[in-house]
């Protein structure tokens, strides 16, 4: 049973994770989101070749971001509230070419974000 004063962790998405049969297959239910960007950041590409991913997403290429110090470069995409044990289903999705880190998006917030590792 869930603990009911449970604090929500916030995780901002600019790929995959905002696929509806993504959150399906890893959260077991769609996440409700809300727009907002993440400054100073490129976004590139990365193949993607672990199964499991690869069937969640239907893609074999994923969009990936890297730190460009310039902040006129912003990633767009989704904050979600999940729970702790989300995050750990999150972090086991995402492959070996991401690393979670903590930002600051352009609202003011903070947030996890997976980026180049």
């Amino acid at each position: 049973m869930p603990n009911q004063t449970e604090q929500p962790v916030l995780l901002f998405s600019y790929g995959t994770l905002q696929d509806r049969a993504v959150q399906l297959s890893t959260f077991g239910r769609e996440l409700k989101g809300r727009l907002d960007s993440l400054p100073g950041y490129k976004q590139n590409l990365v193949e993607i070749t672990d199964p499991a991913v690869l069937a969640a997403s239907g893609k074999s290429h994923h969009p990936i971001v890297q730190e460009s110090g310039d902040l006129s470069d912003e990633i767009a995409g989704t904050v979600f509230e999940i729970t702790a044990q989300e995050l750990v289903a999150a972090d086991e999705y995402e492959v070996a070419d991401y690393k979670r880190v903590s930002v600051t998006l352009k609202s003011g917030i903070s947030a996890w974000v997976y980026v180049r590792a």
